[in-house]
């Protein structure tokens, strides 16, 4: 499994190195720190000593990768990319253009992130698995159809008008749950309650019945008769050796998942005012804060790798003959 791991770890390395250089050439060569200057003092009536200015203030005055005017390694360490891009292999971010250490706020952000994050991820998953075993278990029957048909309407759905509705009904109209906001302790359970029961039923349609197909797909398969041939009922048919079965496809859709819990949910932040990696995310675009911009980017492809890591360990877990692959 070792050996395995290691494998995996050496391809990821060039895909992460292939990201930040990527993210180097779109935040600094496509957009110059000119532009970047631009953008934020105002297009309009800019003076070319207010640009070096700003430039100076955020570090963006030195040469993009060599340095001439130095000497020996400094050459390549007093850069733009060794100090803003290759510092974040480091996890060195910086700081944003309030002032703030980036570093400092993704791990102040990640928790408010998780205590959303978290629930809907294991309820959803437990949910979802359960629907689609019923559906599978009254398959061909009245409940198997309009569960199907459930999924459909509820997946047809734009998640937008579950967060809106939710907060109409449940929070304004019978004022059960606190429309927005976010509280640290015991207090916190009581704003997140509502964004976690959005989150559940708004994934209900997608992953039910993709559930239901996994399902579906394994139960016609010759052990499953065989098991039914020695004379197992339906119930132990389906949860020791459908489930059982159908892990990897379902490890496909959770294990990758995992790790971008972390990075917080855009759009459900934003609305429920949650002080997530999000929301951070959004107000940095709308700010135009490239170095947070930048520093999301890359976190959010080290989690996603990771995530693609966890996810082949997974696989060699269910299933050992992958790790001779």
């Amino acid at each position: 499994m070792f050996a395995y791991l290691l494998r995996r770890i050496l391809y990821a390395i060039p895909i992460l190195i292939g990201v930040n250089l990527l993210t180097f050439t779109l935040f600094f060569v496509v957009n110059t720190p000119d532009d970047m200057a631009r953008l934020q003092l105002g297009a309009k009536h800019v003076t070319p000593e207010a640009i070096e200015r700003w430039k100076v203030e955020h570090g963006y005055d030195k040469p993009l990768l060599l340095n001439r005017e130095m000497q020996g390694s400094a050459q390549f360490t007093d850069t733009i990319f060794f100090k803003h891009s290759a510092a974040m292999f480091a996890f060195e971010f910086g700081k944003g253009d309030d002032g703030r250490d980036i570093g400092n706020e993704i791990a102040t952000r990640m928790g408010p992130s998780l205590a959303i994050a978290l629930p809907v991820f294991v309820i959803g998953l437990l949910v979802n698995v359960s629907f689609a075993l019923l559906m599978v278990f009254f398959r061909a029957t009245y409940l198997d159809l309009w569960g199907v048909v459930l999924c459909v309407v509820l997946m047809s759905i734009s998640g937008l008008f579950y967060i809106i509705a939710g907060q109409y009904f449940i929070a304004k109209l019978w004022n059960l749950l606190p429309i927005s906001g976010f509280a640290d302790g015991i207090d916190a359970f009581k704003f997140v309650l509502l964004p976690v029961l959005v989150g559940v039923v708004s994934g209900i349609g997608s992953g039910a019945r993709w559930y239901r197909t996994i399902f579906l797909e394994e139960i016609g398969k010759d052990y499953v008769r065989t098991a039914r041939a020695k004379g197992l009922s339906e119930v132990r048919v389906l949860f020791r050796h459908v489930l059982k079965n159908g892990l990897i496809p379902i490890l496909t859709g959770a294990v990758v998942v995992l790790p971008l819990l972390f990075m917080g949910s855009l759009i459900t932040e934003s609305f429920f005012g949650i002080p997530g990696l999000g929301s951070y995310t959004i107000d940095a675009i709308q700010a135009q804060d490239f170095s947070v911009v930048r520093a999301m980017v890359f976190l959010g492809a080290v989690l996603y790798i990771i995530g693609l890591i966890l996810t082949d360990l997974s696989y060699a877990w269910a299933d050992p003959r992958v790790r001779l692959q």
